[in-house]
């Protein structure tokens, strides 16, 4: 099966087909680093890692870019409330951005661009629009003529005339349209600003990505991604934008992941649910928090309730402890298995299962139900009598190889929890059943190991951390 992306321009899947064969040209639309990221931030983020992990686990060349917006009117408000300038609020938030994510088992981009940094093409890029007809100058403010550009609306797939409804934009003196948008913005006393061809002042929002996702992977992407709310107009505007100026595809697929609700209600700081990263990682291991947004298909509405996040941490502790069984019956086993090649199939049947599931649209709820069929078939593994090395190892190599994709590790456990004792105590109690001492001995070893005492009354077995 070939890789499937469902493409937001045509609301279809489609076979994935880069621009150059084996290379992908990749651009995530990243945050306003006026304060630490909430939630909703963190699910493109850990979404897109492992896209890229994916395109590079199947053997893709991946140019992976994202940015930063680090001068807008969030900014420029957060700096006045501090008494700072933008530049060091900007620099206090990207550190801190890179630090939550970090957490979360995100890799960095290639390059992390900065408008700051792209003054120059920005400014070069709206003169092009304007000398093409496409911007006008309005006393110092710079506007994008958006009925000039005919492919207008094929992203959120609504008429131009239902966008100037939706987009609620007031009828201003200064604009041709009242569906025109803002490629510069006339300085404002005290605010920071650039000298430019119309006078002082700084760049708009929209015009910001399609400059850096330009400068760093040329006229047309393979991929652009970000976040369900960002379709329009923000993603409608660089279209435009772009394609204006280069007369070419902007982008050949476009990628949304859903939105996040915060116990069955959209997150909001009116609502008081505005939920921040950086305060949660403080409560929640943050590999929990990754595998619970990669538990929803990316194109889903995601809820974030407690349950839901135990459920998650309940998963993961799962997927550690057969990881765990596994290491230490391979520290004790020697090649005595039986059925050897019969288990190394079935462990390759469990890769097929998770390459399919990823190569359908990037199905990370599916992926990690491989994960746990790989986790049933060890445990049921760990029940024969006689085990071989060469499987075991097989089997780990399998859940490193895959989580690895997915972005999280099961690393050694520092200690035991209660729910896993007792499962390895079940499991001690049926191998006596059956004969089994050998690993009736392995468990009773592999707890000592952890400072578990077993004590084995005529009530049953009883356990205490020694």
């Amino acid at each position: 099966m070939a890789l499937q992306i469902f493409n937001s321009l045509t609301r279809q899947k489609e076979p994935f087909v880069p621009l150059e064969e084996g290379k992908v040209k990749m651009y995530v639309c990243g945050p306003t680093v006026y304060n630490y990221i909430h939630i909703g931030n963190a699910r493109p983020a850990i979404v897109y890692d492992t896209v890229r992990r994916y395109l590079i686990y199947r053997g893709f060349d991946v140019t992976y870019i994202s940015n930063f917006t680090d001068v807008d009117d969030k900014l420029i408000r957060t700096a006045k409330e501090l008494g700072e300038d933008v530049p060091q609020v900007a620099e206090r938030f990207i550190n801190a951005y890179f630090e939550d994510t970090g957490a979360l088992g995100c890799l960095r981009a290639d390059a992390h661009p900065r408008v700051t940094d792209h003054m120059e093409e920005i400014i070069e890029f709206i003169r092009v629009l304007e000398d093409k007809g496409y911007a006008y100058e309005s006393e110092g403010d710079v506007y994008y003529r958006t009925r000039k550009f005919e492919g207008y609306g094929k992203l959120s797939h609504q008429s131009i005339d239902e966008l100037k409804v939706g987009a609620r934009i007031e009828a201003g003196d200064k604009k041709e349209d009242e569906l025109d948008f803002t490629l510069w913005k006339a300085a404002k006393p005290g605010e920071i600003q650039w000298e430019s061809p119309w006078g002082r002042g700084r760049p708009g929002w929209h015009i910001e990505c399609s400059v850096m996702a330009r400068t760093h992977l040329g006229d047309t992407l393979d991929i652009h991604a970000g976040g369900q709310d960002l379709t329009f107009p923000h993603h409608e505007n660089e279209i435009a934008q772009s394609e204006a100026l280069t007369e070419q595809t902007f982008a050949r697929y476009w990628m949304h992941n859903g939105y996040i609700n915060i116990e069955n209600e959209k997150m909001s700081k009116s609502l008081g649910n505005f939920v921040l990263v950086h305060d949660i990682l403080k409560q929640l291991d943050p590999m929990v928090l990754r595998f619970f947004m990669l538990s929803v298909h990316y194109r889903h509405p995601i809820n974030f309730s407690q349950e839901l996040v135990d459920d998650a941490a309940a998963g993961l502790e799962r997927l550690q402890t057969a990881c765990f069984n596994l290491r230490h019956r391979l520290g004790v086993s020697a090649d005595m298995g039986k059925d050897t090649e019969n288990w190394l199939k079935e462990i390759a049947g469990i890769r097929t299962e998770f390459t399919e599931a990823m190569d359908d649209d990037f199905n990370t709820a599916k992926a990690i139900s491989s994960l746990f069929d790989l986790a049933r078939l060890s445990n049921t593994y760990l029940k024969e009598e006689q085990t071989a090395s060469e499987v075991l190892q097989k089997f780990l190599d399998l859940f490193e190889e895959l989580s690895d994709v997915l972005g999280f590790s099961f690393g050694q456990e520092e200690e035991l929890l209660d729910a896993d004792i007792e499962a390895l105590l079940e499991e001690r109690v049926e191998a006596r059943k059956n004969r089994n001492f050998q690993r009736a001995d392995e468990i009773r070893d592999l707890l000592k190991e952890k400072n578990i005492v077993l004590e084995d009354t005529a009530q049953g077995t009883r356990w205490k951390r020694g």
